[in-house]
């Protein structure tokens, strides 16, 4: 790994870790972040499942 894979990781990460602080401040249960994952995931599945048909 090169030293500015290295850099492109840790500020990943670093992004990460404020996204899910700044997620968590919201105060949203475990049970509604899991449902609203599940339906984004159906979203892009949809999107994709359609492209792939027009191709």
């Amino acid at each position: 790994m090169s030293d500015g894979s290295l850099v492109s990781v840790v500020a990943l990460l670093g992004w990460l870790a404020l996204m899910i602080a700044s997620y968590r401040s919201y105060k949203v249960d475990t049970s509604q972040t899991v449902r609203m994952a599940l339906i984004w995931a159906c979203i892009f599945v949809a999107v994709a499942f359609v492209f792939s048909l027009v191709k």
